[in-house]
């Protein structure tokens, strides 16, 4: 899986693919200019769309290029997810549980 174009407040967006463009551009649109939801959609596969009244963000648009995108979306924004990624990176930091990297380099040879 390729890493997701979407990323959370809390985290600091990275660059890709080696260019200096930041993950996920954001483009403001006045509410009032939001006439062909079609067109917008299309551009929110390339960038976030975020709306705005009377110049103050309002709501926010994101398209998704394929089900990976959707699905990439949905888990980053799952708040009972995101709980238990953090609580298994509690658990390894007090060294209890084993990191998929060793679990992967400890299996036979042949059964990779």
């Amino acid at each position: 899986m390729t890493p997701s174009k979407f990323w959370r407040l809390s985290e600091s967006p990275q660059p890709t693919n080696g260019s200096n463009n930041l993950v996920n551009p954001m483009k403001q649109i006045p509410l009032s200019d939001a006439k062909d939801l079609s067109k917008l959609l299309r551009q929110a596969e390339r960038e976030t769309i975020v709306f705005t009244r009377r110049g103050k963000p309002a709501g926010v648009l994101v398209g998704f290029t394929s089900e990976d995108d959707w699905f990439d979306y949905k888990l980053e924004h799952d708040e009972r997810f995101l709980k238990r990624i953090e609580q298994a990176r509690r658990s390894l930091r007090r060294g209890k549980g084993v990191k998929l990297e060793d679990a992967i380099a400890s299996k036979p040879h042949s059964d990779r």
